[in-house]
């Protein structure tokens, strides 16, 4: 009996094929996949120690419903922002409220941003690295599944101020949610944490223990708010360019007896710059305790070279103003005059400014040198130490124009020549004539150095930059050493942290009120199917009564 009942009711579905459709199609969408992650590279916030002083963000794992930044309630959410959004009154805002991560999106071309945008990043970005965090800041770039995301959870968002219960819950339901997930082990510091150099020399003419001195130093490390978007295209990517070229040009003039000058040349690249400068600490420690004779004991003037890039001024930063009649106010004066022949409508002068020993950080290169008594200054386009171009993710090849750092090259070249010469006016050029600033060479070794970020954390021992900047030196230098320091273990000076690169999971959910909703529908369905087993005879009369009604089509 019930297998002739059973055929009926398969007829009845036969016969009516698109109605069950109807039924089945809803079920199907219902179980069938969706794409529900999307993976992306993430670059974590800076994190190292200084003096015993902890500077970045202190975490590295996530695991939390993301929001967008104009979420009420943060507390132990991953806050996704665009750059646009972040300012630096919102940021503490963040941190004061407890997120518990945040995901700031970086639009592809970072200078192409307007301009307000970019001033509420400059303020905001030194903001983040002179303090500390205990969320974890991760740095991404802006594609079209981010965006989708960031839409997502701003409509979910939305509902919440919905004009009345009922459209809340609705919008609630309707509404996509992400997790963002961030696995794997938490950032630990970095064993026996590096920091190399370079050291090269031009031998003058004569007795080399008994002539002058002059040193040109520059650091060539990169600082910004996550280490793998610190490209320091001007700072100081436009330093190391000009040590190199003006190495090249001085070797030239040094081949040859009749422009040998009697003064050696030191040149030192330093690492661990934007550290405090440690790089240049323990190069001037070693150089002055070593029992051998050493060319920077008994050096005449060190000059720094620190963001020279870009603009039409030029500054000579001090720690202690020459006495007329020194050197150090000869080379000043010589610096002046040449930069007004090169270009009259250059600006230049002279900053000083005294070291604050009470401070955690120095502000300039040349300060390490003015510790120990060394004359010294840097040379910059910047009139103020504090400024925020100086380290910034922002800092790329937008940033330098190599017209102008030819041209400041030019001046330094020509202020030395004419120092180490003894050559009086300012209008005779010592660089011409096949011994030109090679504007090509600049243009390539500017793009090669803020092709990839150099910040000191990234650049281990065996860094093809690191090899290339040797080789360089070598070309142009005699005795050209590689110096690698380690922080100390007991009271280290400087920590780096790994974990600065990590894939993000963001998990479509959907939120909890979406879950009693689906239980609701499923528990009705359950419901519907066990009275429809429960009557199964009254349900077949009903079919039956309506296949019998139905009119036939002849």
């Amino acid at each position: 009996m019930w297998f002739a009942e059973a055929e009926e009711v398969v007829e009845v579905v036969r016969g009516h094929f698109p109605w069950t459709c109807l039924l089945l199609v809803p079920i199907l969408i219902a179980i069938s996949p969706v794409h529900g992650a999307h993976d992306f590279t993430a670059y974590r916030m800076q994190q190292f120690d200084l003096q015993g002083t902890q500077y970045g963000c202190r975490n590295t794992l996530v695991n939390l419903e993301a929001r967008p930044i104009s979420a009420k309630m943060v507390t132990r959410r991953c806050v996704l922002a665009k750059l646009s959004e972040m300012t630096a009154d919102r940021y503490k805002e963040l941190k004061e409220q407890g997120a518990g991560a945040l995901v700031i999106l970086l639009p592809e071309s970072l200078n192409s941003s307007p301009q307000d945008v970019l001033n509420q990043w400059m303020e905001l970005e030194p903001l983040m690295l002179e303090q500390e965090a205990n969320m974890p800041v991760y740095f991404a770039t802006e594609d079209d599944e981010l965006l989708s995301i960031h839409s997502d959870i701003q409509q979910a968002v939305s509902g919440d101020q919905a004009p009345s219960a009922a459209q809340a819950l609705l919008s609630a339901v309707y509404a996509n949610g992400f997790q963002m997930v961030v696995s794997g082990s938490q950032a630990k510091p970095v064993k026996d944490g590096h920091i190399i150099s370079f050291q090269g020399q031009l031998t003058g003419k004569g007795v080399e223990d008994q002539l002058p001195t002059l040193a040109v130093v520059a650091h060539y490390d990169a600082f910004g708010a996550a280490p793998h978007l610190s490209h320091g295209a001007d700072s100081n990517g436009s330093g190391v360019v000009a040590l190199l070229e003006l190495a090249r040009l001085f070797s030239k003039l040094y081949t040859s007896s009749r422009t040998h000058a009697k003064y050696n040349l030191l040149f030192f690249l330093s690492g661990g710059g934007k550290f405090n400068y440690h790089g240049t600490k323990r190069w001037i420690e070693d150089q002055l305790e070593s029992q051998e004779s050493s060319l920077l004991s008994d050096v005449s003037y060190v000059l720094c070279l620190d963001t020279i890039g870009a603009g039409d001024e030029l500054y000579l930063h001090v720690s202690k103003p020459p006495k007329e009649g020194s050197e150090s106010h000869q080379l000043l004066q010589e610096l002046e005059a040449i930069t007004k022949s090169v270009n009259p409508s250059m600006k230049f002068s002279m900053v000083h400014k005294r070291i604050n020993l009470g401070d955690d950080w120095l502000a300039w290169e040349h300060e390490r040198f003015s510790m120990q008594r060394l004359p010294a200054g840097t040379l910059s386009h910047l009139s103020s130490y504090d400024s925020a171009s100086r380290s910034t993710i922002t800092d790329d090849i937008s940033r330098v124009d190599s017209s102008k750092l030819a041209r400041n090259v030019k001046i330094i070249a020509e202020t030395l020549a004419h120092h180490i010469f003894g050559i009086g006016s300012s209008e005779m050029e010592v660089f011409v004539d096949g011994y030109d600033v090679n504007k090509d060479s600049i243009d390539s070794w500017i793009k090669y150095l803020s092709s990839e970020p150099r910040s000191a954390q990234l650049l281990t021992k065996d860094e093809p930059l690191l090899n290339t900047l040797q080789s360089a030196l070598s070309r142009y230098l005699k005795d050209v050493k590689r110096l690698t320091i380690k922080a100390d273990k007991r009271e280290p000076e400087y920590v780096f942290y790994d974990g600065l690169k990590f894939t993000v999971h963001a998990y479509n959910v959907k939120p909890a009120v979406f879950d009693l909703f689906l239980a609701a529908g499923i528990a009705s369905y359950l419901g519907l199917i066990y009275l429809a087993v429960q009557n199964f005879s009254m349900l077949r009369d009903t079919v039956r009564s309506y296949v019998a009604k139905k009119p036939k089509i002849h």
